[in-house]
């Protein structure tokens, strides 16, 4: 082995000849030993014989400029991970160690800027795995990765950054508003980040998924913190779309935390800033909650007029419209809506006609005894219909049918009106019409 490692050397001081001396620059004071050296340890590198190559490479590190050879602090950090974990149980060492390998990153990255990135982002994957008992000095040192590395930091060190933030939460050094913010911004790092090809993409959508569910599970975000934390910043930016976004997101993924006024109105900013039919239904779902029947009803005529709806969201938007309107007395919205459903979508027919028989059968209709009492007739011919469209609906069908029955004029009362039983006759009340045929008790 000296035979070939002295051949080497050899080797290169004739091809370096005369230039060494001008290479002074770059290998030091003593560059024939820099290189000497650099190129001991490295035929042991080569071959993988690092107990062998580190005394040398103690010796080109201590020799050489870090400009030298970038290789140098590559090759380096590569070894002291190995005399690390050899080390496991040598406290003081260890810690000297990891020193050395935190150090050996921002030599790399200071001395070679095109490679800044890549050393921070090592530097910190290096500090995760190492550094484990001291969360407050990982966390440290990650957010100061984070803040020059920013959209370029690698994913995996934004979970850990997050990770150990959670952490400190639970020992009581962080309150909710840090881990809060670190959340939000390393969620928006990595949404920025543009993936170099499809592995990293994955890589970044794993990361993502994980620190939402990191999120969620460690329950830093109680409802309560979300709105004493974001009220009084949407209060002083209420027109801020990011903001009511990130407020909207949150919220949503916090348990019990949507139905507040705060969450209303963040919706309901970014409705304004970007309308679409789909936030149009979301702000009718969150009114209709919160019992704002006035306010929930425009939002779902808003959806339901909304550009670039399918004929399946179309019809699902107006049945639970239809449903909102028998609840609350809408009667003639309720029909009309109902309408438009079963005849997007046949799957909502029988539901839908039962609304309509509904929406019959509680109308307010004025007029004679005939008048007043000819609405179950129409309510009668819906429930007919409902479960003809849908046999499952059958039995309550019927009952309903039992129950208007009760309401139909006697035969004889028809007949001062001129009307017998089949007879053809034109209903309108509530806002609605229908014609139906007449039927009456004995």
């Amino acid at each position: 082995m000296k035979k070939i490692t002295l051949f080497v050397f050899t080797a290169i001081m004739m091809v370096l000849g005369t230039n060494v001396a001008s290479a002074q620059g770059k290998y030091g004071a003593d560059s024939a030993e820099c290189i000497k050296y650099l190129s001991y340890y490295k035929e042991y590198y080569k071959q993988k014989n690092y107990d062998s190559a580190l005394p040398n490479w103690r010796q080109a590190y201590k020799l050489c400029p870090p400009t030298a050879n970038q290789n140098m602090l590559i090759d380096g950090t590569t070894m002291i991970r190995q005399l690390i974990n050899k080390n496991a149980k040598n406290t003081e060492y260890r810690k000297a160690l990891i020193d050395t390998l935190m150090t050996l990153h921002d030599v790399r990255a200071e001395y070679y800027p095109n490679y800044a990135v890549t050393s921070r982002n090592n530097k910190g994957t290096d500090m995760n795995n190492f550094i484990k008992d001291d969360n407050s000095s990982l966390y440290k040192g990650l957010n100061e990765i984070i803040a020059l590395n920013q959209e370029e930091t690698k994913a995996s060190i934004l979970l850990f950054n997050l990770n150990t933030a959670i952490a400190l939460y639970q020992e009581g050094e962080l309150d909710a508003e840090q881990v809060i913010n670190t959340y939000q911004r390393n969620i928006n790092l990595v949404n920025s980040a543009t993936p170099a090809n499809d592995t990293e993409k994955e890589a970044n959508d794993r990361a993502r998924a994980d620190m939402e569910g990191l999120f969620i599970t460690s329950k830093v975000a109680s409802c309560d913190n979300l709105i004493a934390l974001f009220t009084p910043r949407y209060e002083a930016n209420p027109n801020d779309l990011d903001l009511a976004t990130n407020i909207v997101k949150m919220m949503n993924s916090t348990d019990d935390c949507t139905n507040n006024d705060l969450f209303l109105r963040a919706a309901t900013t970014m409705h304004k800033i970007q309308p679409s039919a789909q936030s149009a239904y979301f702000l009718f779902r969150l009114n209709a909650a919160k019992e704002n029947n006035e306010e929930a009803a425009a939002y779902m005529e808003e959806a339901i007029n909304g550009e670039g709806l399918d004929a399946a969201t179309a019809a699902k938007y107006n049945y639970e419209y239809a449903s909102f309107c028998i609840r609350n007395n809408m009667g003639s919205k309720a029909v009309a809506a109902a309408n438009k459903a079963a005849s997007l979508d046949a799957s909502y027919a029988g539901k839908s006609y039962q609304i309509i028989a509904n929406a019959w059968a509680q109308a307010s209709c004025g007029g004679d005894e005939i008048q007043r009492r000819a609405k179950y007739w129409v309510a009668t011919d819906y429930m007919q219909r409902a479960m003809n469209a849908d046999e499952s609906l059958a039995d309550d069908c019927r009952k309903a049918i039992g129950m208007y029955s009760a309401y139909y004029p006697n035969t004889a009362d028809a007949f001062m009106y001129d009307l017998t039983n089949g007879q053809s006759y034109t209903v309108s009340c509530g806002g609605m019409s229908a014609t139906t045929t007449v039927r009456t008790n004995k």
